[in-house]
């Protein structure tokens, strides 16, 4: 499906140009989509990546689905559109150390932090993925900028990644698409065995 290119990074597996896509949608304070994230990096990435069975054959998008009952939700997919930003290889680790991090952000733990200082502790975790001088740049475009209700540098590709999911009307997360439709059957409880399977039917090419 359509990616616009500041968001390529968001293809953490398999070449730009394979014809099959899997559209993951996943929140990083989300606890399945953090088991779907950790099954993206061990089951399907060496599936998809150069050398393995489905290389060049299909490739996968992560698409950032904002829950905004959650009151830090639109934070950490900042930070992570951000570090796409400044270090595009990078995004995918920083994705997993979100995911291996979240429950710093859920409600109860983030309800007595400002955004500033929930800013601040994203950004001692993309310290652990980017350069120092990364940070810097990091931190630069999550300042507040421009009118009182501006934004900042990143807000336009989060509007993106949210009027994408309204306009497919996505509400769950995780939800995966093959091939631009729904497939309702995949689950976040999917091991090497389903992945499998699944490829092993739906790989046309």
């Amino acid at each position: 499906m359509a990616l616009q290119p500041s968001l390529r990074p968001l293809i953490v597996a398999g070449r730009a140009d394979a014809p099959h896509t899997l559209d993951i949608f996943l929140d990083y304070v989300c606890p399945y989509s953090a088991k779907m994230a950790l099954t993206v990096d061990k089951v399907l990435k060496p599936l998809l990546d150069a050398g393995g069975k489905y290389d060049g054959k299909v490739k996968a998008i992560i698409r950032l689905q904002v829950q905004p009952w959650h009151s830090a939700s639109t934070l950490t997919h900042e930070s992570a559109l951000a570090v796409a930003r400044i270090a595009p290889e990078k995004f995918w680790p920083y994705s997993l150390a979100l995911f291996k991090n979240q429950e710093d952000y859920f409600d109860i733990p983030a309800s007595n932090l400002t955004p500033l200082q929930i800013r601040e502790k994203l950004a001692q975790l993309a310290a652990q993925v980017i350069s120092p001088e990364g940070v810097a740049a990091f931190k630069e475009l999550l300042k507040l900028k421009g009118s009182p209700n501006g934004g900042v540098d990143v807000t336009d590709d989060l509007k993106y990644t949210i009027k994408f999911s309204r306009q497919n009307s996505i509400h769950v997360s995780p939800t995966v698409l093959w091939d631009g439709l729904v497939a309702g059957e995949i689950s976040s409880s999917w091991g090497e065995k389903e992945w499998n399977d699944f490829l092993a039917a739906k790989v046309q090419v």
